[in-house]
């Protein structure tokens, strides 16, 4: 059996069937109309103060976004590094240089994170409040702030690591013994394209 396709043009599709043309372009100029006003719905004190409300409960993504966004480029130079690192250093020097490499990371991070993390703060209500603003109504913003604020949410959010950590303790223990021979095949191969002898297995 065939279903008529969801969403605007389905719905079109279904008036143009049962609404005289004129009613249908009416009915089409007040949703137009209506969404119009939606979007643009001016701003007030108590609409401006959820927002803030929301920023404030928004702040650690925001702040994590941040983080990754800085230390990016880190991570990049290291991989590249460390690819290299055997070509290029001789080897009794190679444990010394990564450490360095290592260090000189991680105290690029150390001034990079906070540099960004402040300004991702500074620029949340310009740019995401200012969207919260105009693309939500003041009943729609207390329902989000509602829905972060509640207990029950904020219990789940604090399981969040707990429930991902058992799931993949569970995922990993029930998939090992499928995955380790694959990994090991791929190893071998690529030891072998490369050139490299694989040691003889212990007996």
């Amino acid at each position: 059996m065939s279903h008529e396709p969801r969403g605007f043009a389905a719905t079109i599709r279904i008036m143009k069937k049962h609404i005289p043309r004129a009613l249908l372009c009416a009915a089409l100029i007040g949703m137009c109309s209506l969404s119009f006003a939606q979007s643009t719905a001016a701003s007030s004190p108590a609409k401006k103060e959820l927002v803030t409300r929301l920023l404030k409960l928004q702040q650690p993504d925001v702040e994590q976004l941040a983080r990754q966004l800085a230390e990016q480029p880190a991570a990049q130079l290291l991989g590249r590094a460390g690819a290299a690192l055997p070509a290029r250093v001789a080897p009794d020097k190679q444990e010394a240089v990564a450490k360095e490499i290592q260090a000189d990371a991680k105290k690029y991070s150390d001034e990079a994170v906070p540099l960004v993390r402040a300004t991702a703060v500074k620029l949340a209500p310009s740019t995401i409040g200012t969207m919260l603003d105009k693309d939500f109504t003041e009943d729609e913003l207390k329902q989000i702030v509602a829905m972060l604020e509640s207990p029950a949410y904020l219990k789940y959010v604090a399981k969040a690591d707990d429930m991902q950590k058992v799931l993949l303790e569970k995922l990993i223990a029930d998939t090992k013994g499928s995955i380790e021979p694959k990994v090991k095949a791929l190893e071998l191969t690529i030891a072998k394209r490369l050139g490299v002898t694989a040691p003889p297995a212990a007996k």
